[in-house]
């Protein structure tokens, strides 16, 4: 792959990342959720943050066999090889990005879903139910999003890494930013991960219990319940964005020789 092609692509990942990490850095004003603070129960975060370590668990220990089947992995790890192929005999940009578009196109379905999803369960008032689905679409995103680059996810420093993008996603300001250049430097092998997969499972759990918390207790409540159940796209949409950025910049670290 010509080195003209690979820098385009890494300068234009770099200003996607400035503009995902500049939306993020600011804090979140609490708006309506003050509104509805005093009827929330005081142990639905507890409540929350176990439901989705749970769920973690589950579907790392079980669950992955399931999603390959709806993410078609043999036909995902093809098609990188046919992309990486061409891209190495046409030595175009439009070639090299090829894997980007394969990558979009399983984000956008999967945003979809979630939303169809979300909105279902909304309407019949069900939402702590709602999360080993939730989690199964992110996962799946991801999943699909690293095959279209060429990596695997079932590994344990693998899925550590995953759990640290979504949590890193959520996050804001400061802890964003860590999180960032802690993702950043693993890639680059400059630092390994100082952490267990069960301690970060703990960790990205608490972090979507917390950004999720009122809106799960909405989408426990019928019809109204369609406002949180809207919020599992929009969570999709921005852990997969951000996970398609970080697996874009593994992908072109492989081949970017820097000036």
């Amino acid at each position: 792959m010509k080195q003209k092609h690979i820098e385009r692509e890494w300068k234009q990942l770099l200003k996607r990342e400035e503009q995902f990490l500049s939306s993020g850095s600011k804090a979140r004003s609490a708006g309506w959720q003050e509104k509805i603070a005093r009827f929330v129960p005081e142990k639905l975060n507890d409540t929350l943050d176990a439901a989705f370590y749970k769920a973690f668990e589950l579907i790392f220990e079980k669950g992955t066999g399931v999603i390959e089947k709806t993410c078609r992995k043999e036909k995902k790890e093809q098609n990188y090889k046919i992309n990486e192929y061409t891209a190495n005999v046409r030595n175009s940009r439009r070639s090299l990005r090829a894997f980007g578009r394969e990558a979009g196109f399983a984000s956008h379905v999967n945003t979809a879903f979630s939303a169809v999803e979300g909105v279902g369960m909304g309407l019949v008032g069900m939402g702590l139910p709602d999360i080993p689905v939730f989690l199964g679409i992110i996962l799946k995103s991801i999943y699909e999003i690293a095959l279209s680059y060429g990596f695997s996810y079932d590994s344990e420093e693998e899925q550590i890494f995953i759990l640290k993008l979504i949590e890193t996603a959520l996050s804001r300001e400061n802890a964003l930013m860590e999180g960032n250049i802690r993702l950043n430097r693993w890639m680059e092998r400059q630092a390994g991960f100082d952490c267990t997969r069960t301690e970060q499972m703990k960790s990205t759990s608490d972090a979507l219990a917390k950004e999720l918390l009122y809106l799960k207790f909405v989408q426990g409540i019928p019809i109204v319940g369609v406002v949180g159940g809207l919020s599992d796209m929009v969570y999709q949409k921005k852990i997969s964005d951000y996970a398609a950025l970080k697996y874009k910049r593994r992908f072109l670290l492989k081949y970017r020789r820097p000036l």
